[in-house]
């Protein structure tokens, strides 16, 4: 019986491996920031994949432009709408503050949207101190459900207001995981692509953000060109689930195993009981 239950497991384990033979990847998503205002680099970044997503500042001087590009190309687009920082920084126009009136952020936002044509979604640009706020971020949420968007929260600081305030308005929300080029050297941001590929093989995915720096572009250039066969560049939409539909679980080799050790359980227990 022992064998009987061996090769029960071999073949189950077998069979899901083949059954995934096409699905199981580690799935990375990049997502550049800050398009609108360096439209060479930015330009160079859509032309590497129509799987990287760009952000538009929605108030920069090629938002239009480089929106119509991306899309034609195949590329997401999203808004990137500038929120406050707790910092003192220089600041976009129509940045978002948690003391603003409700109907002063519908027209912000409505605003970002005729700007950046083709946006499925939006992440905030900068925002420390915007997303931390439940009120300022229900506005936000509130403005975009009207607009069918999602949010990826670039997660500028720890403790955000984002997900809760989405779930009010049943707007699916997705979180950074790895910033590529905090600092802009091509060694560090090597490291910081190596990061999010570990990150996306022990979770089944992960989101990295990066700006249209020439720095960026060179490791983005040697980094896609030699992905690992078991990751797969994917759009950011790929991971965007509605809050209505049920997930199914990932598909990764801990889900495997895990499976297969219950089949073996089961069929074990069953053996037990016909010799008892």
């Amino acid at each position: 019986m022992v064998k009987i239950v061996v090769r029960l497991f071999s073949s189950m384990a077998i069979g899901l491996l083949l059954q995934t033979s096409n699905v199981w990847a580690a799935e990375l998503a990049i997502v550049i920031d800050d398009f609108g205002y360096r439209q060479h680099n930015e330009e160079q970044i859509i032309k590497l994949s129509p799987n990287i997503t760009v952000a538009v500042l929605p108030n920069s001087p090629n938002a239009h432009r480089i929106a119509n590009i991306a899309h034609e190309h195949g590329n997401d687009v999203m808004i990137h709408l500038p929120m406050a920082p707790f910092g003192k920084q220089p600041l976009e126009k129509d940045t978002l503050y948690p003391y603003m009136e409700e109907e002063k952020v519908d027209r912000i936002v409505a605003n970002a949207v005729a700007h950046v044509p083709y946006a499925i979604g939006v992440n905030n640009h900068m925002g420390s101190l915007m997303t931390s706020s439940q009120i300022g971020m229900e506005n936000v949420m509130k403005a975009l459900s009207y607009h069918s968007m999602f949010f990826l929260d670039s997660k500028t600081v720890g403790k955000t207001a984002v997900r809760k305030a989405a779930s009010l308005y049943d707007i699916p929300v997705v979180e950074r995981d790895v910033f590529l080029d905090d600092k802009q050297n091509e060694a560090v941001i090597s490291q910081q692509f190596d990061l999010a590929i570990k990150v996306a093989r022990k979770n089944g995915s992960a989101i990295a953000i990066g700006h249209p720096h020439p720095q960026t572009l060179n490791v983005l250039k040697n980094k896609l060109a030699n992905l690992p066969s078991d990751v797969e560049l994917i759009k950011i939409s790929q991971l965007v689930t509605p809050l209505t539909t049920e997930s199914k679980p990932k598909v990764t080799l801990k889900y495997i195993f895990e499976n297969c050790i219950k089949s073996l359980e089961d069929a074990w227990n069953f053996n037990n009981d016909l010799n008892k």
